[in-house]
C-alpha cells in the first residue's frame, strides 16, 4: 500500500461537507449517486460512523460512509467510499477506513460489512487488503441479487465480511 501524503487529515465530516460528498460520489462514475439531501443528512447524522479526507487546505478529497448495524453494534456497514480522481492511487482510501475502524474499534465495532458489485476491482482491493493487513477473516455471499432491484439493470450486490481484526482475538 502507498502511504497517503502527510498533509492529508482524516476527518469527521460537517454537514458543510455534504455538498463535496455528494460531488466526489458523482465524479466516481461507480457509486450509484444518492440525493444531494441524503449527504447533507449523512454528514449530520452519520458523522460519528463516517470519514473525510481533507487535501492541506481542508477540501474534502475522499470520504467513506458507514452505519453501525442496528441489529449488530458490532458491526460498521460501509455504505459508499470514494476519492477525487486527482488523488486516487495514493493510499486515501485505505488511510480512511483504517482510521475509521480504529475510532470506532473504541465503541466496541470489530467487523466490517459492505457491499461491493461484481468487477468493482478498486472496492474488491481495498477491503480485500484491509482484512489482510488486519488478520480478520473474510467472506463473500450474494447479498442482493440483481432481480431485486426495481429501477432497471443492476448489478447483483456482493456482501463482504471482515472481522474480527487479528488483535481483537485476545479479548
Amino acid at each position: 500500500m502507498t502511504a497517503a501524503p502527510a498533509d492529508l487529515l482524516i476527518d469527521r465530516p460537517a454537514t458543510a461537507d455534504g455538498a463535496a460528498l455528494w460531488r466526489l460520489a458523482k465524479d466516481s462514475k461507480t457509486l450509484d449517486l444518492n440525493s444531494s439531501y441524503s449527504y447533507l443528512l449523512w454528514c449530520r447524522d452519520f458523522a460519528g460512523t463516517s470519514a473525510v479526507a481533507r487535501g492541506a487546505d481542508g477540501t474534502p478529497v475522499g470520504f467513506i460512509t458507514g452505519y453501525v448495524r442496528p441489529d449488530r453494534p458490532d458491526t460498521l456497514l460501509v455504505w459508499q467510499v470514494a476519492v477525487d480522481s486527482a488523488h486516487r492511487g495514493h493510499g486515501i482510501a485505505a488511510a480512511l477506513l483504517d482510521g475509521l475502524t480504529a475510532r470506532l474499534a473504541e465503541s466496541g465495532v470489530t467487523r466490517i460489512e459492505t457491499t461491493i458489485t461484481p468487477g468493482n476491482t478498486a472496492s474488491e482491493r481495498l477491503f480485500t487488503s484491509y482484512a489482510e493487513r488486519h488478520g480478520a477473516h473474510l467472506t463473500r455471499e450474494v447479498l442482493f441479487p440483481a432481480e431485486l432491484f426495481p429501477d432497471g439493470p443492476h448489478d447483483s450486490e456482493v456482501l463482504y465480511r471482515i472481522g474480527p481484526p487479528a488483535e481483537s482475538h485476545a479479548h
